[in-house]
This record gives C-alpha cells, structure tokens and sequence, in this order.
C-alpha cells in the first residue's frame, strides 16, 4: 500500500472506537436506516469495529472470497430479519461520510490544499452515487410485490 494510504488506514484504524460510536449514532438518528434499529445496538457497534478497526486488513489481506462470504451472511440475515436492503446500503453510505469527516480534519497536514481537494472531488462523487444506489433500491423494493 503507498505510503500515504497506509497512513490514512492508520488513521482510521486508531479512531475505530470514536468512528463506530458515531455510526452508530447515525444510523440510530436516520429515517432511512429505522428497520436497523431491530439488530441490538451493541452488535451494530461491534460490527462497525470490525471494519474500522481492521480497515488495513480488509483491504490488503482479505480476498474477493473472504468479502464474499462475510457479505452474503449479513445480506441473508439481514433479510432473514426483514430489514430493507436500503436500510442496509444507507447504513453503508452513513459508514464512508463517518470516513470521510475523520479524514478531512484529522488526516492531512496543514497546507495538503490539492491533496483535499482531490478527496473532495472522490467524496462528492460517493455522495452522488450512495444517494442513487439507495434511491435506486427504495424504487425497487416499492415496485415489488408485496409477500
């Protein structure tokens, strides 16, 4: 991993606690993550721990196999609970902005001007994008017919 990027995941992984704990709080506040609230709130946290917590190693040492096969036990439990997979993707998008505010004030030295600014950029286009994929499912599930 550059070396700009092993520190970000340092960064990261040493504010786990702090970011998890405000997940958490976001997507306890959310009106579009309410059917999360029925997974108890100390196992929400544990799981945004899981990935903050170990980011560098999800993102170097885990393959396509191992993120295949932790996905698609939480998408079956998930449904297997009847929590909206919205529910679900907003929590995700929720996760990356907790991301993206560490990094803005904690990561970057004073005077990384072009450096934010490029961030920035990666950080509207996610926005643009979690708000589609999310909208997107929320049409879909409306659409479907009803069990």
């Amino acid at each position: 991993m550059a070396t700009i990027a092993a520190r970000l995941v340092k960064v990261i992984e040493s504010n786990s606690d702090r970011l998890s704990k405000n997940l958490l709080e976001s997507v306890l506040k959310s009106e579009r993550t309410t059917e999360m609230r029925r997974i108890d709130s100390p196992e929400l946290l544990q799981r945004a721990k899981e990935i903050y917590g170990d980011l560098g190693g999800w993102l170097l040492n885990k393959t396509e196999a191992d993120i295949e096969l932790r996905y698609k036990q939480v998408g079956e439990r998930l449904a297997q609970m009847g929590i909206p997979v919205s529910h679900w993707v907003w929590s995700l998008a929720l996760g990356r902005q907790q991301l993206w505010g560490l990094l803005q004030t904690e990561a970057f030295p004073e005077g990384a001007f072009e450096v934010f600014g490029h961030l920035e950029l990666v950080q509207t286009l996610d926005q643009f994008f979690d708000r589609a994929v999310y909208h997107g499912i929320v049409g879909f599930e409306a659409a479907r017919p009803k069990a």
